[in-house]
């Protein structure tokens, strides 16, 4: 009898012609997502000034498209299992493209905050639904790494085509038009897609579970939200509430997963160790990287003085780096070991990290550069290696279901990172000293510093903004080597939990 954790390599021998052309339609969704995912950090100064959001809803218009798209992965995942993989795809995308017009012509803070939070419902579908495909695709292992590194490669250079193309928007037209770049996109996916991808669905999923896509949302939703307040506000009512419901709601969910005859999310599979290995190896991950690479944007323009398009720019040699990394991880992972290439990726990362403490305010890019390749280099081992072992680690009927479980971890770790490495960052930087008189809002943000001079006394603003960009520099060096240990402990758990296991040469 064929285990519920191990494909049925009997079924999987054919490989499916046009597979390589399908790919392409599938890396548009990826790149999609990643560019979308960029761009707002860049865009939130132009938003501020036209719009006028207050400061709470700044943070909403940040902060909702990874709530709901947190909560609704999951459930995303599970649904393509049933309904298919590819009408999911095709669905979420038209609607992220329509969407995004929405975002781009929003008229007031809370229309964005709206259209924001349909954004997250849309992309939500995405990238689950790639990856499933792409097992679903692949049945030799060997091609399926190269397809996973060619995904993950994609990934990463949207991550930094999207501060580039961004930046030069930004420099010639108006801020909605950051999301206007997801049309072409959307139309040549949609298009192409129809004709050359294959359908695929668990072939007796059960019924979706309405309670658990509830307790899922709600759960996600209120752990992610009570973690990003309580860094930004300090642990108040709401922040402890929101906590509360969401860890009831989650536990609640684990609960009604082990009772139901089908469930949303099979909870067996966090029993195979390769597979929670990955999946806990790709949140710290995130954790650690994430709230740092937020942080060094805001570095590159309000402290060096970079422009949009020249800070997009700066940050290209992550992107290489991933790429590179990416296609060959594969590869590397069969001739050492699974658990070297993700375990040595996590540590080179960790030393990137360990090298942006010595970042000051007169740093030189050579240095900046150097650590970003080299983050750049370790992600893209250790996270292509990581998606490869989740994704063959479970029969393909539940390959939405596990893809949207690293989605999950990547939204949590980037939720988490922001809200933990961004505490020490905004903690160190409030308590800088100003001249008399300076307004409050300098001591909220660097961004707020910037603005607040504008109005200021010539010789009390050079003032008050060396003083607080140091603090800023001080408190980035201290996330920098907290985002170091978290990484260098992540490499170390990864080198124990993924021992022995292997990715597979042949069908």
């Amino acid at each position: 009898m064929t285990s519920t954790l191990q494909p049925a390599r009997a079924a999987e021998t054919e490989n499916r012609p046009g597979r390589w052309l399908a790919l392409s339609v599938l890396v548009l969704a990826v790149l999609l997502v990643a560019v979308d995912a960029t761009v707002l950090g860049l865009a939130t100064p132009y938003i501020s000034e036209d719009l006028k959001p207050s400061g709470t809803q700044l943070l909403w218009i940040g902060d909702v498209y990874s709530f709901v798209i947190a909560g609704l992965l999951v459930s995303a995942g599970s649904l393509g299992d049933r309904i298919g993989r590819k009408k999911l795809l095709l669905t979420g995308a038209t609607a992220f493209g329509v969407i995004s017009v929405l975002n781009a012509y929003a008229t007031t803070p809370e229309l964005l905050i709206v259209a924001r939070a349909l954004l997250g419902v849309a992309g939500a579908t995405l990238m689950p639904a790639t990856l499933a495909l792409i097992r679903n695709l692949f049945h030799d292992p060997r091609e399926r790494s190269l397809a996973i590194g060619i995904w993950g490669a994609t990934a990463s250079a949207g991550t930094a085509v999207g501060p580039v193309v961004g930046g030069f928007l930004l420099e010639h037209f108006w801020w909605g038009s950051v999301f206007l770049i997801n049309l072409p996109v959307m139309v040549i996916l949609v298009l192409v897609g129809i004709k050359l991808l294959p359908e695929s669905r668990h072939p007796s999923p059960g019924p979706w579970d309405l309670p658990s896509v509830g307790l899922s949302l709600v759960g996600m939703i209120g752990v992610v939200y009570a973690v990003k307040e309580t860094a930004t506000h300090g642990l108040d009512g709401n922040a402890l509430a929101a906590g509360l419901v969401g860890a009831a709601a989650l536990f609640a969910f684990v609960r009604r997963q082990l009772t139901l005859p089908h469930p949303l999310l099979d909870m067996r599979l966090f029993r195979n160790r390769g597979f929670s290995g990955a999946v806990l190896a790709d949140l710290l991950t995130i954790l650690g990287l994430s709230g740092l690479v937020f942080f060094l944007s805001q570095f590159l323009q309000l402290v060096q003085g970079r422009g949009p398009l020249e800070a997009g720019l700066a940050e290209l040699p992550a992107a290489v780096g991933a790429v590179v990394a990416g296609l060959v991880a594969g590869a590397a992972a069969r001739r050492f070991s699974v658990r070297s290439v993700v375990a040595g990726g996590l540590a080179a990362i960790g030393l990137a990290l360990g090298m942006l403490t010595l970042v000051d305010r007169s740093t030189g890019y050579p240095l900046i550069g150097a650590a970003l390749l080299i983050v750049g280099v370790g992600a893209g081992f250790s996270f292509t290696v990581t998606a490869d072992v989740i994704l063959s680690s479970v029969p393909k009927e539940q390959a939405g279901s596990a893809s949207a479980v690293s989605e999950t971890a990547y939204e949590l770790g980037a939720a988490l990172g922001i809200a933990v490495l961004g505490s020490i960052v905004t903690g160190v930087y409030r308590d800088f000293t100003a001249p008399a008189g300076t307004p409050a809002g300098a001591h909220e943000s660097l961004g707020g510093a910037v603005e607040v001079a504008a109005g200021m006394p010539a010789d009390a603003a050079q003032e008050m903004l060396s003083s607080a960009r140091q603090a800023f520099v001080d408190g980035l060096a201290l996330a920098a080597g907290a985002g170091a240990a978290v990484l260098i402990a992540t490499s170390v758990a990864a080198w124990f939990l993924l021992r022995g296991q292997r990715l597979d040469s042949k069908v």
